[in-house]
């Protein structure tokens, strides 16, 4: 008789997720990958997506054609809610999936630090409907602020683009818009685009906290020269959807707020019977297996995972290397106890650092840590760091498709600035005027009859 094979359950099909899963398809044991989804998302190129650079299938990629020749891997999509540790099984809206080794590769969500009325108003960016929904929004506001009944108040406050985050996705947002407001210039004939205005906020002093001091002053130069409003030590304490409101007292009108200050693990890891961090991620030891699990077959990786080496101050960061190298460790350790080993002899997980990288716009780019000495001076910033910054991402993209178009859409775009994905999806049939713009029209109309 047949001995059953060893059952591996996979919550997320994110990087970490996916590099566990391709190294378990070579083992003689049967993989469940959970996800509610049906695609691995490249979620550094979000914000190419919320500006009309990139289409949502050339960051996106199918999960079950990662694993067309793997007969051991199966795609169960669901909404992953709870672990139930004591019985081995994991909880979905669609059952539940009994498992020998749990992996837990869920990602992130977007934190708004318990600000529930800027949850509400403001635009987050992990997901390709955030990043759709930025897109034709932005465009839409183009296209109202440049009705002629429009109050100059209230086409300023349209006109005004905020983006909340120092970090890559803020910096490559705000650098990213633009370039986009610099097309639209040239299209939009009857809008004065004096009113158009991006500001990017940080709470803390310093812009890309990852890079040294002296790339962070030449990001917030770059982006200066680009037209964009670099607001430091600013922290953000509401938003109605019409009025940020600033700690400071200073009130921005504008309709649209762009939300990249941080992030927080998912609310199904609070369920999965672990000690949680005060970002709701799910602590792990050294061999990545997660603290407090009644049994020693439950692991973390990637962004829900909270983790630190030694006397760190604070865990690793949220990046997609950390995941795939946690993934690597995970599946080594879980394979050994597979064929028998103790929890004594697994491996310990140690981060080696790549480097980080951001993009400010066409053209330009910072690279931190990871070059050899001798390339600092040539790839650190500007043209030449932006082309490493290129090479990089789109060694990371998956599938030939994507690599192709991705690479023929950037050098064209850093050629010619087009940028054809200006197209607003959202149009609704009944997408009548509000009465303060009745009003308006009403009154000029009644101007242009005397």
């Amino acid at each position: 008789m047949a001995t059953e094979k060893i059952k591996i359950v996979i919550v997320g099909g994110g990087f970490g997720g996916i590099k566990i899963a391709k190294l378990f398809a070579r083992e003689n044991v049967d993989i469940t990958l959970v996800d509610r989804h049906n695609f691995h998302l490249f979620q550094p190129l979000l914000y190419q997506v919320s500006t009309s650079v990139l289409s949502t299938d050339e960051i996106a990629y199918p999960i079950r054609s990662f694993f067309r020749g793997a007969k051991n891997v199966n795609l169960f999509m669901a909404k992953a809610r709870g672990v139930d540790q004591e019985r081995n099984v994991l909880i979905t809206n669609h059952g539940e999936i009994p498992y020998d080794y749990l992996i837990l590769a869920a990602g992130a969500t977007t934190n708004f630090f318990g600000m529930k009325e800027v949850e509400e108003h403001a635009f987050g960016m992990k997901t390709i409907q955030e990043a759709l929904h930025i897109r034709d929004h932005v465009l839409h506001e183009f296209e109202r602020a440049s009705k002629p009944y429009r109050t100059p108040e209230d086409r300023k406050k349209r006109m005004t683009f905020v983006v909340v985050g120092g970090g890559p996705t803020g910096v490559e947002e705000a650098g990213a818009l633009t370039e986009l407001i610099a097309i639209q210039k040239k299209e939009i004939h009857n809008l004065d685009f004096n009113d158009v205005s991006v500001k990017l906020i940080e709470a803390t002093g310093r812009l890309l906290p990852m890079m040294p001091e002296d790339l962070q002053h030449k990001t917030v130069e770059v982006l200066k020269s680009k037209g964009v409003e670099v607001m430091l030590n600013t922290q953000v304490v509401g938003y109605d959807g019409d009025i940020l409101k600033l700690k400071n007292g200073v009130e921005i009108p504008t309709t649209t707020v762009i939300w990249a200050a941080g992030v927080r693990a998912v609310d199904f890891i609070a369920n999965c019977g672990g000690e949680c961090a005060r970002d709701g991620r799910i602590w792990i030891d050294e061999d990545l297996m997660v603290k407090g699990a009644i049994h020693q077959n439950v692991f973390a990786i990637g962004d829900c995972a909270a983790f630190m080496h030694g006397d760190m101050q604070r865990p690793l960061p949220t990046v997609a290397p950390v995941a795939t190298q946690q993934a690597k460790v995970a599946y080594e350790n879980i394979m050994k106890l597979i064929k028998g080993g103790s929890k004594d002899s697994l491996k310990k997980f140690v981060y080696k650092d790549l480097g980080a990288m951001a993009t400010i716009g066409r053209g330009q780019a910072v690279v931190g840590s990871g070059l050899p000495g001798f390339m600092k001076p040539f790839f650190s910033s500007g043209f030449l760091a932006w082309c490493a910054w290129m090479f990089i991402h789109l060694l990371r993209l998956a599938g030939a498709h994507s690599n192709f178009t991705v690479a023929i859409k950037w050098t064209w775009n850093l050629f010619s600035g087009t940028r054809l994905g200006r197209i607003i999806t959202n149009i609704k049939l009944d997408d009548d005027m509000t009465a303060e713009e009745q009003k308006a029209l009403k009154k000029q109309t009644t101007l242009e009859k005397k």
